[in-house]
């Protein structure tokens, strides 16, 4: 059964978030919160953080839609702005309601006019109706989608990622983006202890990323911030409950697992990295400025 999902316009003051200590240094998301309910999620910690909502039905129950996003956009990328911008950072810029609402279709407008190197993370195959958009702003900057594809086995993604598109789609989306000309790789994040860290269930990921094409396969542990501790261990032990005492013994009631994990899951992936092709996509090189955007710039 469908539960439905209460979405709440709300108007911004601002659009671009300067960000410090990360391979990019804006963030964009045109919507709070996320109805892809993904139980790990680290997003919900900081919805309890820095908005003091609950970790739960506050952050995948009760979305806020930030209507007027793309104008206070292209407003702000009128000053031109240093660095790279990454979307969908704390919510995923294609669930579902970016079909109604056409948000970060905008958004990508409003890039295309003032470009900037961007990266995209989504595990939302409505990406593909935005191939227009993001073919104009790759011929005017750097860009890649990211698909999170943490796990390729859909029984467990029903308990894990209850909201989301079935892995195969994510991956049909990638493949129809690789062949659309654009940058695409999978984001094997976070991986789940006991749940989806086996090597075969790894292999099956690293495999699947492989056949649709994408250019970089990366993986990274779980992370249980303080504020979903609670949360994540209730579905656990409703969902998983053969995976509570591993859990137990790799955190210790702490935020990461041991660094001994890490190293092993690191040799793991390595492995399977290593049996399928990735094919990064060759440095380009550098573009003259854009006259339009120049010209736009100047005309401010």
């Amino acid at each position: 059964m469908t539960t439905l999902v209460p979405y709440r316009e709300v108007e911004v003051k601002g659009a671009l978030n300067a960000v410090k200590g990360m391979p990019f240094e804006w963030s964009l998301n045109p919507f709070l919160g996320c109805a892809h309910a993904c139980f790990y999620c680290f997003s919900r910690a900081y919805h309890a953080r820095y908005r003091e909502r609950n970790v739960g039905s506050d952050f995948d129950r009760n979305v806020e839609v930030r209507v007027n996003i793309p104008d206070i956009l292209r407003r702000e990328l009128r000053r031109h702005r240093e660095g790279s911008l990454a979307i969908g950072t704390a919510t995923d810029p294609y669930q579902p309601i970016e079909g109604k609402y056409q948000l970060t279709r905008r958004c990508l407008e409003a890039l295309v006019d003032y470009p900037m190197p961007t990266s995209i993370v989504t595990k939302g195959p409505l990406v593909v109706r935005d191939i227009d958009l993001l073919k104009k702003l790759d011929e005017k900057t750097e860009l890649t989608v990211y698909f999170s594809v943490p796990c390729v086995d859909e029984e467990i993604v029903k308990k894990t990622d209850p909201g989301t598109a079935p892995p195969r789609q994510r991956l049909r989306a990638l493949r129809m983006l690789r062949d659309a000309g654009i940058d695409a790789a999978v984001l094997c994040m976070p991986v789940l202890p006991s749940i989806s860290d086996s090597e075969e269930s790894l292999d099956a990921a690293a495999r699947a990323a492989s056949e649709a094409g994408a250019t970089a396969f990366r993986h990274r542990p779980l992370k249980i911030d303080v504020e979903i501790q609670d949360y994540y261990y209730d579905f656990l032990a409703t969902e998983f409950p053969v995976a509570v005492p591993t859990y137990a013994a790799l955190y210790q009631g702490g935020v990461h697992p041991k660094k001994e994990y890490e190293r092993e899951l690191e040799e793991r992936v390595r492995r399977v990295r290593a049996r399928y092709e990735f094919q990064a996509r060759p440095a380009r090189p550098a573009r003259p400025p854009d006259l339009q955007s120049v010209q736009l710039q100047l005309a401010i």
